[in-house]
């Protein structure tokens, strides 16, 4: 019979999330790191036990008779586990530490006995790409452990016992009361340094780098889930400025349905996603780092630009699937991601919307004002092209697509320094807007999806949250009171209708829609409506305050990949925008 606990997968809303901005771990209720890729985002996995494969990291309480709960602490992701069992309680500090190094993850564990001693039970099982590559190399000099787990070096720093049990180390550890106890591990594919860690100066620097990592922000709604968005956002933002757009692989959005993907990678939408939401409350760092990211895939690529690259802009693998991993329960095992083969039109517009946010900040300069020109000139070349749009489905003349692209022209032409530049943009973006009218114009006097497909869309809501119309435009009111009347539940709002069946019943609703609603709506004026769709949906999340993808309405469960970036670039956008009245458009 196995020595090593085994951890079953727990619902997304239990995970709390470890980020350093080069790579992510997710952490469950009973201490089990299940989830983390070293040494970068999509680097196969080192703990793959949340989507059924090999490799767990897991400090639980020795007494099985304990409830679980955690918290973050202010404007970081420091997170604290913490256990009350029959003899005290316990908590367990847990952090990446911060900021990183992009070939080496600390994982930072510092028990504490609060009330009573502290027992807990620590299982150290590494499992290098997806469950290939055991722990191997394994020697102990006093309590630092130092080995090899395929490519990866390791070293593991305050166990001064411990016994080898199905390839892992187990131990436990015994902590006075009012006491701690700190463990120390080290993955890199580099050799390590001579000294281990300073478990001590390690968590100072974290604390120091979250403290300057996140802001103080302007006027918010919801300010502790603004900066808990925002601290999301820098622990998946690596240093050159990608941001991935999600932590993990092959969530299901929807149980035995195909759709599980890989998100490891960065999305240029969902980039200008990020640095306009954040612009909204003010030049962050974040918003630099989305328009340097940006800005150096349109000059290295120009109208080729591709959707998404990996977070250092490099080209994304194909799409395959892990002969080690059986899955997420009702998901899959799929790594890489083929939307990189795709041609997204309105990615050509959410660059301009996002680098006419950054100008409004003055925070371009020439190199940022050729990449402008670069999306531009796209547009001109490849706007009558079926894409795959914002959903990435079969290539169509998306009206979303068209849209975006006139409202990044609306967006360029405002911060434009010469009046016949000014006009040509805008000229531009009055053909696109103009053209999407002809077949893109529903017979009640709203926009429709595609000229085949009557459907309304709750991305259509940006036509007018970004300017290509205005919010006063009867196309826009029509929308989005379609929207309200077609596509929502309980106050959540759906993509799109897939068919007959209930909507709940196709997917979950999609929370990014469920802050865009709120927007449209607070642009028409109607602020306390506006407040409430925004309360709905900031409620979605777990007790780590970490959003989905999906929301099922039904059972109340998170789904898709965890944690998705665009909910809280849109989350934290809304919390600034209602914060103010309704801004003129």
């Amino acid at each position: 019979m196995s020595e090593r606990p085994r951890f079953r997968p727990e619902v997304l809303r239990e995970y709390a999330l470890l980020a350093d901005g080069e790579r992510g771990a997710l952490i469950g209720p009973h201490g089990e790191i299940v989830w983390m890729c070293a040494p970068r985002w999509d680097s196969g996995a080192v703990f793959s036990t949340l989507i059924g494969g090999a490799g767990v990291y897991a400090v639980s309480p020795g007494d099985p008779w304990y409830v679980w709960g955690g918290y973050y602490e202010e404007t970081s992701l420091i997170w604290n586990s913490r256990w009350l069992t029959s003899s005290g309680a316990i908590e367990c500090r847990e952090a990446l530490a911060f900021p990183a190094d992009p070939h080496t993850v600390v994982v930072l564990r510092r028990v504490r006995a609060l009330e009573g001693p502290a027992e807990v039970r620590v299982c150290l099982d590494p499992r290098a790409d997806f469950g290939r590559h055991g722990l191997g190399s394994l020697s102990r000099e006093g309590d630092v452990w130092t080995g090899r787990v395929g490519p990866l070096h390791l070293r593991w720093s305050g166990v001064e016992q411990a016994r080898r049990a199905d390839g892992g180390l187990l131990t436990t550890l015994r902590v006075p009361p009012g006491s701690t106890h700190d463990l120390v591990l080290e993955l890199s594919d580099r050799p390590l340094s001579e000294h281990p860690v300073v478990a001590s100066r390690a968590w100072e620097a974290t604390e120091h780098g979250w403290r300057s990592g996140v802001p103080a922000l302007g006027r918010v709604v919801g300010e502790r889930d603004a900066q808990h968005s925002y601290a999301v956002l820098r622990g998946l933002t690596s240093s050159v400025g990608g941001t991935v757009g999600s932590v993990t692989t092959s969530l299901p959005e929807r149980a035995e349905a195909g759709r599980n993907y890989d998100y490891r990678y960065t999305w240029i939408r969902d980039q200008c996603y990020v640095g306009q939401a954040v612009a909204a409350d003010g030049p962050h760092p974040l918003l630099d780092d989305a328009v340097e990211f940006v800005t150096a895939r349109l000059l290295d690529d120009g109208p080729e630009l591709r959707p998404a690259y990996t977070v250092t802009g490099g080209r994304m693998p194909d799409m395959h699937r892990l002969p080690r991993v059986h899955g997420y329960p009702g998901g899959g095992n799929r790594v890489g991601n083929s939307v990189a083969e795709q041609f997204q039109l309105d990615v050509f517009g959410e660059a301009l919307l996002l680098l006419a946010a950054a100008a409004r900040q003055d925070r371009l300069d020439s190199r940022h004002r050729r990449a402008m020109e670069i999306a531009v000139n796209a547009i001109e070349r490849r706007w009558t092209e079926p894409d795959t749009g914002v959903w990435e489905l079969s290539p169509a003349r998306w009206a979303h697509s068209r849209l975006i692209c006139a409202a990044g022209l609306r967006s360029f032409a405002a911060v434009e320094v010469t009046a016949a530049r000014a006009a040509s943009l805008s000229s531009l973006a009055d053909a696109l807007v103009a053209d999407t009218g002809r077949d893109c114009l529903h017979h009640s006097g709203r926009w429709q999806r595609c000229p085949d497909d009557p459907g309304v869309d709750a991305a259509l809501l940006l036509a007018a949250v970004r300017g290509a119309v205005p919010a006063s435009d009867p196309r826009s009111t029509a929308t989005l009171r379609a929207v309200r009347d077609e596509l929502t539940q309980d106050g959540y709002v759906y993509r799109f209708r897939h068919d007959r069946r209930p909507l709940y019943e196709a997917e979950g609703a999609f929370l990014l829609c469920g802050f865009l609603t709120a927007l449209a709506t607070h642009q028409q004026g109607w602020e306390t409506e506006a407040r409430a769709w925004f309360e709905r949906n900031r409620s979605a999340y777990g007790p780590a305050g970490l959003y989905s993808e999906e929301y099922d309405v039904n059972q109340r469960q998170l789904r898709g990949n965890l944690p998705q970036a665009f909910v809280h670039a849109l989350a934290f956008e809304t919390a600034s925008r209602l914060a103010s009245p309704r801004a003129e458009h």
